[in-house]
């Protein structure tokens, strides 16, 4: 893989990498304990989101001082690309139960960004005693997506480029990182972070070229799944966990409205009166949690529920 020597590193904590059988294969995982953890250490999963993995979340990490952190590359992403048969977010919350028991960790909050945002409200509703709280960042409630829409037309109305990245082929490292360097969601917030990141993504293509570890089949699945599956509307109309939140104004081309129009989300917050809302404004998609001051908004967030949690 050529992001073998990217490097998660992050001030106060600990890092190692696990893998854990699932059904299907084995999932890859990030593990960051805090330096002289204590065994009452707070934990919080965090789960990231349709293409990307563990690396999108060192700037939250390195906020979150004394906190353990757990964040997997989701199956079919990053180092857990190699699991076989379909996704979908009941197949993800099993990976995640599976994650929290190989740590034997009997409960904590989850934090879910875009997907992962709609994978945590599953894995709330299937595995209700493993969960504390749930802070959703920019994800996690239903689209605005037309009906009647295929898979492909699904994919390609939510993700535009991003999906169509995946069927890209790249010569090494340095073509890839230009290529996300024209992006307009990261035009003032490149980071050394954000290419260590990146740079994990690539896995060799068996031809001499490298491609995006996420398949396009994948991001498919998942995104119809999620969209116009049973799972997440079973999920909510069951959700019983206390739940923060956090939507931005700009989506995945840092274009306005973003995921969430206001419009649609104020008919959201109606159906789902328990889901606690605050709009952050300044952030796109990505940098909401992948910049600096992002992670900031999110880290406050996430300690603000885990002081709950704990009460």
């Amino acid at each position: 893989m050529s992001g073998d020597q990217a490097v998660p590193a992050t001030a106060g904590h600990d890092y190692r990498a696990i893998d854990v059988p699932v059904d299907g294969g084995s999932l890859h995982a990030g593990v960051w304990e805090p330096t002289g953890a204590h065994s009452d250490s707070p934990t919080v999963l965090l789960v990231h989101g349709v293409t990307a993995s563990h690396l999108a979340w060192p700037f939250v990490v390195d906020r979150l001082p004394g906190v353990r952190v757990v964040a997997p590359d989701l199956r079919g992403r990053g180092r857990s690309n190699g699991i076989a048969g379909v996704a979908g977010m009941a197949a993800h919350a099993a990976d995640l139960a599976a994650l929290l028991d190989s740590l034997d960790i009997a409960q904590t909050v989850v934090v879910g960004h875009s997907m992962g945002g709609f994978v945590s409200v599953v894995f709330a509703h299937l595995h209700p005693e493993r969960v504390s709280r749930l802070v959703l960042v920019d994800g996690g409630l239903p689209l605005d997506v037309p009906a009647g829409l295929d898979a492909d037309e699904l994919v390609a109305g939510i993700l535009g480029p991003t999906a169509a990245r995946l069927s890209m082929r790249f010569a090494d490292t340095g073509e890839y990182l230009d290529f996300w360097r024209k992006h307009p969601a990261f035009a003032s917030d490149w980071t050394p972070e954000l290419e260590r990141y990146l740079a994990y993504d690539l896995v060799d293509d068996g031809e001499g070229a490298f491609r995006p570890a996420t398949s396009y089949a994948t991001t498919a699945d998942d995104t119809v799944d999620m969209n116009t599956g049973d799972a997440l509307p079973a999920a909510l109309a069951g959700l019983r966990h206390p739940s923060r939140l956090l939507t931005v104004p700009r989506g995945l081309q840092d274009e306005r409205p973003g995921l969430y129009a206001p419009e649609h989300l104020d008919r959201l917050l109606a159906a789902y009166p328990g889901v606690e809302h605050e709009r952050i404004d300044g952030f796109n998609h990505y940098t909401i949690v992948m910049s600096p001051a992002g992670a900031d908004v999110v880290a406050a967030a996430v300690r603000a529920e885990l002081a709950l949690a704990e009460v």
